[in-house]
């Protein structure tokens, strides 16, 4: 909880930051010392947030799982990485794009080496509260719905990180704030992979290390940055839209899934 709340005070007073500053630079105080404060915090928040909630995703896993987690977080590095690395340089799966320098250090030359990671940090939410929510249903259903729900947090971190603030950039204009279709296609396929690995990994134990509670207020809290960047600018589509395609996910779930199994910690009834 102290972690969580960590997390979340740091996501705020960024946002509180961009708002301020970033949306009104005639707010800034025109002095050395403050424009160069604003420089090194717009360049750093992006991967300190991305610092905070790995570490946060650490508690749980080393207090309870000790290293029984490396595998699977190696498997998504490694299978994360390369589809980045393939699509920075030959626009597949995702469509060509490149990474800035605001990401920090790149492996390869290409791919920050903060990307690989941000994957794990919200592919193992996606598996895990899909698993809870679709517990009665076959493993293909419970990893297509985690990838599902990873492809939406895509629909607001693009947004956030392309059009509003310069991350990354797409060789070629794109219909939904200058991203192309084939990324979200690109998204899902990546996804299907990522949850393929942590099944094989952990498997049913992933919910015994990562608590589902602690799964949707963990994928609530990193969502919270990009969400919250194009609700203070004002970026309607990309908030109506993120929040219908989460209405949508939930819907699905409370439906079709086991509402009972999603609200107990593990949520499984039956192996994936």
């Amino acid at each position: 909880r102290l972690a969580l709340g960590a997390l979340v005070a740091f996501t705020l007073s960024a946002l509180a930051g961009y708002w301020a500053f970033a949306l009104h630079p005639q707010w800034l105080p025109q002095d050395e010392t403050a424009l160069k404060f604003y420089s090194i915090s717009f360049r750093f928040f992006a991967q300190i947030q991305i610092f905070l909630a790995a570490l946060v995703l650490a508690v749980p896993l080393i207090r309870r799982a000790r290293l029984a987690w490396v595998a699977g977080f190696a498997g998504v590095f490694l299978v994360s990485f390369t589809s980045e690395f393939v699509g920075t340089g030959y626009g597949i799966p995702f469509g060509g794009y490149s990474y800035t320098a605001l990401l920090g250090a790149k492996l390869g030359g290409r791919v920050p080496a903060l990307i690989p990671v941000s994957w794990f940090l919200m592919a193992l939410p996606s598996f895990v509260l899909a698993h809870a929510a679709f517990a009665r249903h076959s493993a293909w259903v419970k990893l297509t719905m985690a990838s599902i729900l990873l492809v939406i947090w895509d629909l607001a971190l693009d947004p956030a990180m392309s059009f509003l603030t310069p991350y990354w950039l797409w060789e070629e204009s794109g219909p939904y704030y200058g991203m192309p279709w084939m990324n979200l296609l690109g998204w899902f396929v990546t996804g299907l992979a990522l949850m393929g690995i942590l099944s094989a990994t952990g498997g049913r134990r992933w919910s015994e290390w990562v608590d589902v509670r602690f799964a949707l207020v963990y994928y609530g809290a990193v969502l919270l940055m990009p969400l919250g960047m194009v609700f203070a600018a004002g970026e309607w589509l990309a908030v109506f839209t993120t929040l219908a395609a989460l209405g949508a996910w939930a819907g699905a779930a409370r439906l079709t899934g086991d509402p009972a199994a999603a609200r107990r910690p593990g949520g499984f009834t039956d192996p994936p």
